[in-house]
């Protein structure tokens, strides 16, 4: 992935900040149809083309989805995730939940099995999301996008410069070298 690549080649910190895209979607879910009811259904192949070749490109699994959920409680356990030793796993076990298999990762116990899936404890990832450990910094989070003009994901952003949507690594690269980030010797 562009990002562990990112982390390989350069002296960087990556810290994930989390955009509330979509927040007002039901916890059930609203299929893609009915959220993207003014176009046209050639319009919405073309989009699942586009982003299925970016996606091609990065290596990255993409299945056809069907649903959008509610990635509230996602990013709220994601947040906790980053708070443990060897967490950030459960990013990418998200991403294939949603983006590959389609499952709804506003599902506390599809949360749950997420996090034990990547040897996260599934007590304590119930625990967070029960009792909304992370709310307040997932509102932070959203504030701080908003802030800075966020208006897509992913936004990648450093030193007050940033790029949105699934670029190329290249583009990841002259970011980094617009700020100066140190190349590691051994990239």
């Amino acid at each position: 992935m562009r990002i562990e690549k990112l982390k390989k080649n350069y002296d960087v910190t990556v810290k994930l900040v989390h955009f509330p895209l979509h927040p007002d979607t039901p916890e059930e879910g609203v299929s893609l149809d009915v959220l993207f009811a003014g176009s046209k259904a050639e319009e919405r192949a073309a989009r699942q083309e586009r982003m299925t070749g970016l996606m091609k490109a990065e290596g990255l699994p993409y299945g056809e989805r069907t649903h959008t959920y509610n990635s509230r409680l996602a990013q709220e356990l994601g947040k906790w995730a980053d708070t443990q030793p060897d967490g950030f796993p459960l990013h990418d076990a998200i991403y294939k939940a949603y983006f590959v298999e389609g499952k709804n990762v506003g599902d506390v116990e599809t949360l749950v099995g997420l996090a034990a899936s990547v040897g996260l404890s599934a007590d304590a990832a119930r625990e967070v999301l029960t009792k909304r450990t992370f709310r307040d910094a997932i509102d932070r989070d959203w504030k701080s996008s908003r802030a800075a003009g966020v208006t897509g994901v992913p936004t990648f952003a450093a030193g007050g410069y940033g790029v949105v949507g699934a670029q190329p690594y290249e583009v990841l690269e002259q970011l980094m070298a617009s700020v100066g980030a140190k190349r590691r010797p051994e990239a």
